[in-house]
């Protein structure tokens, strides 16, 4: 079964997931974050997950975000209609610098940058999955 990142944002929300042996971490896709909810109970009606992993956005500081509350809205929603597919918090500090640095290190060009505005969320949301499978052990 699978594991599922959110890298929850205002407007577009970054999409993660492991293969079904949980041994790769794989970006899946960017959505407007108004569709985030359908979308994710749509993908776990068709693939097998198991959990779901959630940037907690903080500052640097440790403080909470001006983002966490819709975080936890939609993680009190998800609880609420779906107790059997468990959703939990990881530390989201700085993944959207490693993502922006990960995609020039990966050489994409400017203007595909430019174009693709959720890549960097797809990307944090990969790196979020890949810590939180470092830190469990999944790795």
């Amino acid at each position: 079964m699978r594991i599922l990142a959110i890298d929850y944002g205002k407007k577009r929300t970054g999409l993660a997931v492991t293969d079904p042996q949980q041994i790769i971490a794989s970006g899946l896709t960017t959505v407007e974050t108004t569709g985030l909810y359908a979308f994710v109970e749509n993908y776990v009606q068709k693939e097998g997950v198991e959990r779901i992993v959630i940037g907690k956005p903080l500052q640097p500081n440790g403080q909470p975000s001006e983002n966490l509350a819709r975080v936890e809205n939609f993680v009190g929603r998800w609880r609420n209609s779906h107790p059997d597919i468990p959703i939990e918090y990881y530390d989201e500090r700085f993944t959207s610098v490693l993502a922006h640095r990960a995609i020039l290190e990966g050489g994409v060009k400017k203007k595909s940058r430019r174009e693709n505005k959720g890549l960097v969320d797809e990307v944090s949301a990969t790196i979020i999955l890949q810590d939180y499978m470092r830190a469990t052990h999944r790795f």
